[in-house]
């Protein structure tokens, strides 16, 4: 029997995060992980994916240059094999860089999975240590992840029927493909494949795309989509699919109620993922997970579970929890501080930013106007086109910013901060600004006081301010 302070089941973002601030913080950490140190979001989600939307952006780029700006510029081909081996030195390069964080740190890595044989004990299930025991002495952190949900239908083959974990490394381009989903993971590669030439058709369920986000974020984005060519059926559903030689053939019902098929060479499932609890020994531990597979903390400040000492982490925590690799990163924070026997502060789901990677972009943090008012809050809004400002004019793709605050100022100026939402060209790096203006409980009128650089697409976010501060310039 071995013996450590923190074992960490799982080396994706939220595991990894966990066991380096567990270990700088003086902690003998342990880390157990059946697959890659870096998880989903390294190895098929967030890293190489975002690769792949920038190999996007350039063939984009292209045909803007020709068409808007007399750059005589031609795409010839895209060289699959060269852009995905770009695509995996980067996930390469990051995969070594992780593992020499963990290292450096002294965390032990495990190779092989792990399951729970008690409040306090570990045991290996496979690999080099397989059936070695661990009793622990401050804390198991769980951060085994998720995996893609599939629907009834034809079973994902990695080449006809995809699922979001395998679509990058499907041979090949397809000449056309049919997305089931349109959250954000859904959105992304009807807009990477569209960009790459196929044609695309986006189906989701709900009533709008990315439906927990604004609504006007859904609306500017549908129309960036549309305009790119991209067939979105919303209110839809996948009645039947099935699988021929030359791709899939599919039955959608539209929101009208009518029965439409549809023909891809290749059809991409992106609704939602599962928690991977499967193996980890929840009940000798005396856990259990809840309806919908996820493990629900006892204590959200400490995300540690009904059984003390055991704690969640990233994809396995249920809503607030957004399943995102920057949150899972701060939960991590918060785990090791907590075992480290500090007192650190919970994570501000609310103060979260959220981005999609598509052509638009969309990016935002804190309530949707709806949600504010579904709160109580009297509400006051403001939104300007990001075409009204120079900047905007140039990248010409449009877009909108659009800020909610309460409207409780004496002086009918908008009052503190409840959310801020993006649609438009790389508005992914402009969010970090909002999400300290939301985090921070500030007034409209505290962050009219600051400058935005010009040209630049931010003036827009601070002319929004300056205008509900009264101060509008451009904007009366």
């Amino acid at each position: 029997m071995q013996e450590t302070d923190v074992f960490v089941i799982g080396g994706g973002t939220g595991g990894y995060s966990t066991a380096l601030r567990a270990a700088a913080l003086g902690l003998d950490v342990v880390l157990a992980e059946r697959d890659l140190v870096g998880g989903t979001c390294l190895h098929r989600g967030c890293v190489p994916s975002k690769a792949m939307l920038h190999a996007a952006e350039l063939v984009d780029g292209i045909a803007e240059a020709r068409e808007r700006w007399g750059v005589k510029a031609t795409l010839d081909s895209v060289d699959w094999s060269a852009l995905t081996a770009t695509r995996d030195d980067i996930v390469a390069r990051n995969h070594k860089g992780v593992e020499g964080q963990l290292s450096h740190a002294r965390v032990r890595v495990v190779r092989g999975s792990a399951s729970l044989t008690g409040p306090r004990g570990v045991r290996v299930d496979s690999g080099a240590e397989a059936g070695s025991q661990w009793t622990v002495r401050r804390g198991i952190v769980l951060a085994t992840g998720s995996r893609p949900r599939t629907l009834p239908g034809p079973a994902p083959d990695g080449e006809r029927v995809v699922t979001s974990d395998d679509a990058l490394f499907a041979p090949g381009l397809p000449t056309s493909v049919l997305v089931l989903g349109g959250g954000a993971i859904g959105v992304e590669y009807a807009s990477l494949h569209r960009s790459m030439g196929a044609e695309v058709t986006l189906v989701e369920a709900a009533d709008r795309l990315l439906p927990l986000e604004d609504a006007d974020v859904s609306r500017h984005l549908t129309r960036g989509l549309k305009k790119r060519g991209i067939d979105v059926q919303v209110g839809a559903r996948l009645e039947d699919a099935r699988t021929y030689e030359g791709g899939v053939r599919a039955t959608v019902r539209t929101a009208r109620g009518e029965f439409r098929v549809v023909e891809a060479e290749r059809l991409l499932v992106a609704v939602g993922r599962v928690p991977v609890t499967d193996g980890l020994g929840l009940a000798a531990a005396g856990l259990a997970t809840d309806a919908r597979g996820f493990i629900a903390p006892a204590d959200w400040a400490r995300l540690e579970t009904s059984v003390p000492g055991i704690h969640v982490v990233g994809d396995l925590l249920p809503p607030p929890s957004l399943g995102l690799a920057h949150a899972s990163f701060a939960e991590g924070l918060v785990v090791a501080e907590t075992l480290a026997g500090g007192t650190p502060r919970p994570v501000d789901y609310a103060a979260v930013p959220r981005v999609t990677y598509s052509s638009p972009q969309t990016a935002s943090v804190g309530l949707s106007e709806a949600e504010a008012r579904e709160r109580g809050h009297e509400v006051k809004v403001n939104s300007m086109p990001l075409t009204a400002v120079a900047k905007g004019m140039v990248h010409g793709q449009g877009g909108v910013v659009k800020v909610v605050t309460e409207a409780g100022a004496k002086d009918g100026s908008g009052g503190r901060v409840l959310g801020v939402h993006l649609v438009g060209p790389h508005v992914s790096e402009m969010i970090a600004e909002s999400q300290l203006i939301v985090g921070w409980d500030a007034e409209a009128a505290d962050v009219a006081q600051h400058i935005h650089p010009h040209p630049t697409l931010s003036e827009a976010v601070g002319e929004v301010f300056l205008s509900l501060a009264g101060r509008g310039l451009h904007q009366q």
